[in-house]
């Protein structure tokens, strides 16, 4: 077995353009659908999380791999502190479903 030399590849690929970052999210939703769906789950369960998670990166306004759990506390504490305790807990469980897929870790308390 021999030693290859390997480069770094994000020297030779510039920067994703917002293009790509629009599709890349699509892809990352979709991805997140099949896996509820391999699942087991309802498809009225997917549509419900996928509903929750389009309004939640309506109001963050950027892709919700960037939200921090500030940016949670935020939502959560201001933006539905008048919602129905199912829609909070509803749009919260399809949240942290969603990011603990993608990172394999899931948020812990900061209290």
């Amino acid at each position: 077995m021999s030693l290859a030399v390997v480069r770094d590849l994000r020297e030779a690929r510039a920067p994703a353009g917002p293009d790509e970052l629009a599709a890349f999210e699509t892809d990352v939703l979709a991805g997140f659908v099949l896996a509820r769906a391999a699942a087991g789950l309802s498809d009225n369960t997917i549509r419900s999380d996928v509903l929750h998670l389009e309004q939640l990166r309506a109001w963050f306004g950027r892709p919700l791999w960037d939200m921090e759990p500030a940016d949670a506390d935020a939502y959560f504490g201001a933006v539905l502190r008048d919602a129905a305790k199912g829609t909070r807990l509803a749009r919260s469980q399809a949240l942290r479903t969603s990011c603990s897929r993608r990172s394999g870790t899931r948020w812990r308390s900061t209290r």
